[in-house]
């Protein structure tokens, strides 16, 4: 099998995540984390709608990371976004950092909104 480099060009990859955290461009996120092609920074949960909201134009689809599991996203959480053109992909937070690198490496307008797993100890 023939295997190739995956070139990211502008784009920032999610590196890793851990119990309590992701690590995205070689910066340490605690906790929720918003990550788009651009940058990364820490997300404080469903209740932080309006930093998701912020993304409107800058991308097509959030991949929802809900923790360990895949679990229901709240209606007052998605329905806004969905509003605003964004389209939701709820999955496990495991499966959303595998997929955001292979969209963004594809150059797509995608972002992951994830919760962490496990808990940090």
């Amino acid at each position: 099998m023939k295997m190739s480099e995956v070139q990211y060009d502008e784009a920032v990859p999610i590196e890793g995540y851990g119990p309590g955290f992701f690590r995205v461009g070689g910066e340490i996120i605690e906790g929720g984390a918003i990550i788009h092609a651009t940058g990364a920074r820490s997300w404080q949960g469903y209740d932080d709608l309006d930093s998701v909201l912020a993304l409107g134009g800058k991308v097509d689809v959030i991949l929802m990371g809900t923790g360990e599991t895949m679990a229901p996203i709240p209606a007052t959480f998605k329905e806004p976004l969905e509003a605003a053109g964004i389209g939701v992909e709820p999955m496990a937070s495991a499966s959303a950092c595998r997929t955001y690198n292979v969209l963004v490496s594809e150059g797509r307008r995608v972002a992951a909104v994830v919760l962490p797993v496990g808990a940090a100890d």
